[in-house]
């Protein structure tokens, strides 16, 4: 053997430049994984120079004790369904709930005294307690010459009230509707198919008197019923945007009476007459005294201070009648007279029910 290649042999073979080597920068030697030291990408092991696919080996599992962390948790925000993104993270905490004591008027002290201001102008017939707040919080309302604009005042019930000129101005421009409803018109809410009978009150129906207003469109606001009548039914109809007006027709203590000419058929049971005055009852509740008289053989004449849901051709039903006509003539002391079936007009300043 010669000289050159006795070196040859005992000379180890260099690894290639990076720059001939394309996997050199991603190798490292065992020794320096094991010692988590680095080693430059050009000095390389020459078992890995032969074998350039050999995985690097998984570093050493950690070892010590579990813990937990205490930290607060952070809820990672997410998406929300229209690609918006959701609230910021929160950060939980632990809270301590604090009784609170409800706030209201302590048992012990003394009940306030008087009246609640609206409540006195309602019970006067003044106005409605809606206005009366209205007009309080406009400063239109004066108590033994002394102006109230805060709510909820109490006074004396017996104490002098007076309004303003802007409140009489307001309740100048409240209006009382009388119309003669037809029959396939609703009172109230119109119902699917139906027509309420608002619709009706316009200038081409409209029965002028002498001294009305001039009939404007912006009557028609806050203009409401005092009082249903079924669809099937005609007669007076009261619609009215004052306060007073409603609660002197359908108020809880309402008084005022309601006459009704009721044409029936069939055949009443003994004493059917009797209990239409006094004796029957509608919804488990007993009805208010009636006075009920028969004109002739189909026909009855009904004088009610209540208006329950359909109550006359209940009423009929239990004493083995059926309705087949009715109409309402009088609702207080405002007659339907002559008012043809259709047509409206204005309650007159003479006129109160």
């Amino acid at each position: 053997m010669s000289d050159y290649e006795r070196d040859k042999k005992s000379k180890p073979r260099a690894n290639p430049p990076a720059a001939e080597d394309p996997w050199a920068k991603w190798r490292k030697p065992a020794a320096a994984e094991a010692s988590n030291e680095s080693v430059p990408a050009a000095v390389n092991t020459e078992k890995t120079a032969e074998n350039p696919w050999e995985q690097v080996k998984p570093k050493a599992r950690p070892t010590g004790t579990l813990t937990v962390n205490r930290s607060p948790v952070v809820r990672t925000p997410s998406r929300a369904p229209s690609g918006k993104p959701a609230n910021k993270p929160v950060k939980t905490t632990s809270t301590v709930k604090v009784a609170v004591a409800p706030v209201g008027r302590d048992p012990s002290a003394p009940k306030p005294e008087g009246t609640r201001l609206s409540k006195v102008m309602s019970e006067r017939g003044m106005c409605s307690r809606r206005e009366a707040d209205l007009w309080i919080e406009r400063g239109w309302i004066f108590v033994d010459g002394e102006q109230v604009s805060e709510l909820g005042t109490r006074i004396n019930p017996d104490a002098k009230i007076s309004i303003s000129r802007e409140a009489e101005l307001d309740q100048a421009k409240q209006v009382t509707i009388l119309l003669h409803k037809p029959v396939g018109y609703v009172s109230g809410q119109p119902e699917p198919g139906s027509v309420p009978a608002v619709t009706l009150i316009k200038e081409d129906n409209q029965v002028v008197q002498s001294g009305d207003p001039e009939f404007k469109p912006w009557m028609l606001r806050g203009l409401a019923p005092a009082g249903r009548l079924d669809i099937d039914s005609t007669g007076l109809l009261v619609l009215t945007s004052d306060g007073r007006v409603a609660k002197k027709l359908i108020g809880d203590d309402s008084q005022a009476e309601k006459e009704y000419l009721v044409r029936v058929s069939g055949e009443m049971i003994p004493r059917g007459l009797e209990l239409l005055n006094h004796g029957l009852e509608l919804d488990e509740k007993p009805l208010k005294p009636a006075r009920v008289k028969q004109l002739n053989e189909d026909q009855l004449h009904f004088i009610l201070k209540e208006g329950k849901k359909r109550q006359i051709r209940r009423m009929c039903e239990l004493v083995g009648l059926r309705v087949i006509g009715l109409k309402r003539v009088r609702i207080g002391r405002i007659k339907l007279g002559d008012l043809p079936m259709g047509q409206w007009r204005f309650l007159r300043a003479d006129e109160a029910f």
